[in-house]
Formats: C-alpha cells, structure tokens, sequence
C-alpha cells in the first residue's frame, strides 16, 4: 500500500505571532519555521503503518516555497521515502492546495492519503475534504485512530457525543486529530540519512492546477488585549454588571 502525506511549513507552535506594521499579514522574517503539528502526526501515523508491514511506501508532499524543502527533510528523518514539492512563491489557499494534491495522486496512485486536519496558521480545516470531494474518495476527519484491514480503513473519530467509527473503502482520505499518536523525534542518524532521500521539484503549472486565490485578505489585527477581573461584592452586582455593562442577560 502506497500512503501520501501532505506536510506544511508554517510557524512554529512556541513562536508567538507579530503582525505586520502595515497589517497586511503577519510577520514571517526571521522567524522560526517547522512542520505543522497535525502533519507530523500524520506522518507518525503513516510511518507506524509502515512499520506494522501494512505501508510499502510513504511520500511527503509539501507546497510552497524553496524552503519548504526542510519540511518535507524533516518528514523523511521520521521515516517517509521520498519528497514532492510543488514550489510557488504565490499565496496557496486551501482550494489550490487541494487540487495540487489531486492532480499528484492521479501520478503516484496512492491507496491512501493522510493530511492534518489543519493547519495552525489559517486553521482552515478544508483542505482533506476539499480533496476528498474533488476525487471521490471516501473520507474520515479528525481520526483519533485508524486501522487498516485488507482494503479497508477503520476510523475512530471524535464527535460531539462521543466517538464514531467509520470504516472506509480504499482508497481514502483521512485526516489527524492531536489524540491520534505522538511524533516520534528523528534520530541523527535518520536526519543524515534523509539528506541522501530523493526529492522531487514540481511547478503548479505541470500539474495544470490554476493556483490563484479565491479570497482576498483585506487587513489583519492582533485580538484585543483582555481587560483585568473585578470583584464584586454580591450577586445582585454581579447580575446588575452582566446585564448592564457586559450585556450577555
């Protein structure tokens, strides 16, 4: 069984977020960039499958500019093969994102595919399903775990009321939750390993994928800074202070 993952440059989780002085955006000089959490968890998924002899090969796929080529070297110190990035300096939204990834499956063929189900830095969570729709494909979100049997994919996802499982035919896309597994570190000798692994350099323009941007961003803001708790001193202020000055009564 062939997997595909798809791994994002984004960044990094311990980073706090600057935003532009002109609010375009937010500030990404200088900055510290890694592998999007919920990616690195669906590589460790597709790596486990790997080593439980369900997966015979894994590729990592990233989108994005030159440097995104650390992103997809750090998927193949934990165990992917090989590498595709699709390189484009161009905003990338979820839509463009997702038909990149279709026309590289309808090349690789892969029975599975495995993506996070977002990303923190737009916390879109559209582009699995995206994907899903465009090549219909089955589909299970937000996997807190996942079987495969034969030519079958049980998944176990979290819902309002519990836990839901469905079981999917393959091929498939599935996207990771937090609760799924826990990222393994790469070793050294992996990440030198994974400097000789082979990766692959496309252009939107190859897969025919017309990547321009459906939304445009029209300013960014940090959040307003939260105000300082009072003490009131009995309930009859308390109430007179939530219907009066925070009027949630």
């Amino acid at each position: 069984m062939k997997v595909l993952v798809a791994v994002k440059r984004v960044i990094d989780y311990n980073v706090k977020v600057r935003v532009k002085a002109d609010n375009t955006g937010v500030e990404l000089a200088n900055v510290k960039m890694s592998m999007n959490p919920f990616d690195e968890i669906a590589v460790e998924e597709a790596v486990r499958m790997k080593e439980a002899g369900k997966a015979t090969e894994i590729i990592a796929v990233s989108m994005g500019p030159a440097a995104a080529q650390e992103t997809i070297r750090t998927a193949l110190a934990m165990g992917a093969d090989r590498g595709i990035l699709v390189q484009s300096d161009a905003e990338l939204q979820p839509l463009a994102v997702a038909k990149l990834l279709k026309a590289i499956i309808a090349k690789e063929n892969p029975n599975l595919v495995i993506l996070g189900k977002q990303a923190i830095d737009d916390d879109s969570n559209q582009t699995g399903q995206m994907l899903a729709a465009l090549l219909g494909w089955a589909q299970g979100t937000f996997a807190s775990k996942v079987g495969v049997d034969g030519d079958k994919v049980a998944v176990t996802r979290e819902v309002d009321g519990g836990l839901e499982t469905v079981s999917l035919k393959l091929p498939a896309i599935v996207t990771t939750d937090l609760r799924l597994n826990e990222p393994r570190y790469a070793s050294l000798p992996n990440i030198m390993k994974a400097k000789k692994k082979p990766i692959e350099t496309l252009a939107p323009d190859a897969l025919g994928v017309d990547i321009a941007p459906r939304l445009v961003t029209l300013k960014v803001e940090e959040p307003a800074k939260r105000k300082g708790g009072v003490k009131v001193p009995d309930i009859a202020t308390l109430i007179d202070k939530l219907r009066n000055e925070a009027k949630v009564l």
